[in-house]
């Protein structure tokens, strides 16, 4: 899978259902490219195109139940690495990172209200 199809996945997995001109601002691409990448998403069944009650000119790109689970199983697999490379710092180490934390979360927070954008 590429780093776009998973950064696409995972966006779909935190803000929740999007039209494919969001995702395709967010994750830094053209909207034909977008377009052909939810295709073949949507061909795997990671994705699925719904109609948007709100708006009935609107079509949505929607998680499956099958993306949603490759998401939690890709972060599960990050947890596990990094847990893994942890237990092999110092003590002093794990100390500087357990400090940086709070650091890091906000970097975290304004790298996902970057990716985001506008709400809709």
């Amino acid at each position: 899978m590429s780093l776009t199809s998973a950064a696409t996945l995972a966006t779909l997995d935190r803000t929740g259902p999007r039209r494919i001109t969001d995702l395709a601002a967010v994750e830094g691409v053209t909207q034909p490219a977008m377009t052909a990448l939810v295709r073949v998403m949507e061909e795997s069944g990671l994705v699925e195109r719904r109609g948007d009650a709100s708006d009935k000119r609107v079509t949505l790109v929607c998680l499956t139940e099958a993306g949603a689970s490759y998401v939690r199983t890709q972060r599960q697999a990050g947890v596990h690495a990094f847990e893994r490379l942890i237990g092999e710092l110092t003590g002093d180490e794990v100390e500087a990172l357990v400090a940086a934390l709070p650091a890091l979360k906000h970097l975290a927070e304004l790298e996902s209200q970057d990716r985001e954008g506008p709400k809709q």
